[in-house]
């Protein structure tokens, strides 16, 4: 085949029929070359007699390299990136070219056929817009229809589930080996305790194709530093489970906001043989399973004060300088939660979007309101007064609170728990934080109303002062 697409002429012994047919084909690539240069010349304003002479030099068609488009030839854009063959060329009346927007999307809608694009990319693609025209203007929905859903699926959030697969799995690229019927039968078995027992604060996924895979998410549990926060695992059962206890992997997004939980996304626990232990602390093949292991993250290493999580440090657990240290190990512990919230939001893993998007549309409110509290002088994880219903006011005007009655009756103010000696960068990095969180949370739908008007007052009131 020549430039033009056409097969290449044999030499010797051609026929007249042959020759008749070579000049038929040259000509038609120097018409194609002609009508090539013409609409380089419309775009870039360059002499006709120049480029004409050009293109009689050579009869067999060359690609043109790629130069730079200015903005006079952006209607001409989608015709010089794409070379078609004559027959899929069309012409107007005058010889011009003519441009079929639909055969031009779906040419190239042939060209991704079975192309797995990324979530979002698709609405911007014109050949995957299969838009019913039956359905009107009723296809698009608005911003209530919208929350209705984000709401409905959230509430429809199972706590266990079997998906078809992880693409995301930090082991998905791991596999697990040869394995046996009796594997098989444990992991089921695990899978059911998974299904009855998971703590409400819990959420797993296991894989269909891949019963080695399995992520979970966990609550940070209230009255700690993680309280709201969105915590994601991923575990494998090795070809050696259950003799060997399930491999797990934290993902810390390059965070270290515990002492058993790496910035690298190791899991440090007894259960799991990363760390030493003794009696029931260590795995144990025929008890222990993958709820003991969930559940015993929850509860010992996101606590109250993971500081002392530390080995040595619960010796100073009941000392001034050891309870300055957890409060300021909390601070950070925090601020590396809120964080956390953030990447969950802004790319959730697999599987779990609809209960990152509840969750927070759900507790945005709340987490802000902690932020604000924490800002102004309490220790992280102490309770925060309760803003809702008739004792709202009341409550604001007070340092501390306790929480609101049905009945009427006042709540009794609790004394502040106030920070000494808090880093005075806490204040500052919450700050930047907190702003964060409130254009996120707004985007998802959540309660911010109290925040946004704030800060728009606030706003004003500088806008005001200023000179």
């Amino acid at each position: 085949m020549d430039a033009a697409g056409y097969p290449k002429m044999q030499g010797g012994g051609a026929s007249s029929s042959s020759s008749s047919s070579a000049s038929c084909r040259a000509a038609d690539a120097a018409v194609w070359d002609a009508v090539q240069q013409q609409k380089r010349q419309r775009c870039q304003g360059s002499s006709s007699n120049d480029q004409v002479g050009l293109s009689t030099e050579n009869n067999s068609f060359q690609a043109p390299e790629p130069e730079l488009q200015n903005s006079d030839c952006v209607e001409n854009e989608e015709e010089d990136y794409y070379l078609y063959d004559e027959d899929d060329v069309c012409y107007d009346d005058d010889g011009d070219y003519e441009f079929d927007e639909t055969d031009f999307n779906q040419q190239l809608a042939d060209k991704f056929d079975g192309l797995d694009l990324p979530p979002g990319v698709e609405a911007t693609v014109p050949w995957l817009q299969k838009k019913d025209i039956a359905d009107g203007p009723s296809t698009f929905k608005s911003m209530a229809e919208l929350d209705a859903d984000i709401t409905k699926k959230y509430e429809f959030f199972k706590q266990f589930d079997v998906v078809e697969n992880f693409s995301d799995h930090h082991y998905a690229d791991k596999p697990v080996g040869k394995t046996g019927k009796d594997w098989t039968k444990r992991i089921q078995y695990d899978w059911k305790l998974l299904e009855k027992d998971l703590p409400a604060s819990i959420y797993v996924r296991v894989s269909e194709n891949r019963m080695d895979l399995l992520r979970a998410v966990i609550i940070g549990p209230q009255g700690t530093p993680y309280h709201d926060g969105l915590f994601f695992f991923d575990a494998q059962f090795t070809s050696t489970y259950p003799s060997t206890p399930p491999v797990v992997y934290y993902h810390s997004g390059g965070l270290r906001l515990n002492p058993n939980l790496y910035a690298c996304g190791k899991v440090c626990l007894s259960l799991l043989g990363t760390w030493s232990g003794s009696g029931c602390e260590k795995w144990n093949s025929a008890h222990s399973t993958m709820l003991q292991v969930l559940v015993s993250i929850q509860a010992l290493v996101l606590n109250e004060n993971p500081y002392f999580n530390e080995p040595g440090y619960e010796t100073y657990a009941n000392s001034a300088t050891g309870q300055k240290s957890a409060m300021d190990y909390n601070d950070t512990t925090f601020q590396y939660s809120c964080r956390t919230m953030l990447y969950s939001l802004r790319r959730s893993p697999q599987h779990f979007d609809a209960l990152v998007a509840g969750h927070f549309r759900h507790r945005g409110h709340a987490i802000l309101a902690a932020c604000k509290y924490y800002m102004e002088g309490h220790k992280v994880g102490s309770v925060v007064p309760n803003e809702d219903g008739e004792d709202a006011k009341q409550q604001d005007d007070t340092d501390a609170g306790g929480s609101g009655s049905s009945s009427g009756a006042k709540p009794q103010p609790e004394k502040p728990d106030l920070c000494k000696g808090r880093a005075a960068s806490f204040k500052t990095n919450m700050a930047v934080l907190f702003e964060e969180l409130l254009m996120e949370f707004n985007v998802k739908g959540a309660d911010t109303k109290k925040f946004c008007d704030e800060k728009l007052k606030k706003n004003q009131q500088a806008a005001a002062a200023a000179p």
